[in-house]
């Protein structure tokens, strides 16, 4: 029945064009919306167009921002010598909510990828750059998703960075917490062992 009312069928549409969302559950969404009141779907509408509106780079790091300058970069208390570099914002979002890092960040907004069509003048780069050249910076540390887009883009990163005399450094990752090693694939195994740190 909801496929021939087109409101719906439209609403559920773009739901669909949500990463991870199916044909179900994008009906499901459309008909929680059904079910809002007018005020929460103006809300939930102005919600939307708020984040295309009203955020920003930071002018600094990169990452999304309600301010020209975003609550990280703006703080006293973060170690600015440090920046860790990522391929999205909400990679930073993960790694604040570890409580564990103190520095600043620094967001590409993707990975190099030729067979994406991704080069590196399509990233945050020279950003990157202007920021080690003007800048205390002592520490880089790359922190690309482990995939092959994310390992070249640390390879070429740390080819540009290194002779600029700033430490780089690449984030340890290997076995989760409660795996078994014999589920552990080959490249997994060998960045746990490199990764190893006394104890």
């Amino acid at each position: 029945m909801a496929d021939h009312i087109e409101p719906l069928e439209r609403l559920a549409d773009m739901f669909r064009r949500l990463d991870g969302v199916g044909k179900k559950s994008a009906m499901r969404y459309a008909f929680c919306v059904l079910n809002f009141t007018e005020n929460e779907a103006r809300e939930f509408a102005e919600a939307i167009m708020a984040v295309k509106t009203e955020l920003v780079l930071c002018k600094h790091c990169q990452n999304i921002s309600d301010t020209e300058v975003c609550s990280v970069c703006s703080s006293i208390n973060r170690n600015k010598s440090v920046i860790c570099v990522v391929e999205d914002p909400r990679a930073v979002i993960a790694i604040e909510n570890t409580g564990h890092f103190g520095g600043t960040y620094h967001v590409l907004h993707g990975a190099i990828s030729p067979m994406k069509g991704v080069s590196p003048d399509d990233l945050k780069i020279h950003e990157l750059l202007t920021r080690l050249n003007t800048e205390e910076v002592t520490e880089v540390i790359l922190a690309t998703n482990p995939t092959i887009e994310g390992e070249a883009t640390a390879m070429y990163l740390s080819r540009l960075i290194s002779p600029l005399g700033i430490k780089v450094s690449r984030i340890a990752n290997g076995v989760p917490i409660g795996g078994d090693l014999e589920y552990a694939d080959e490249v997994t195994l060998r960045r746990a062992i490199e990764g190893r740190y006394e104890l």
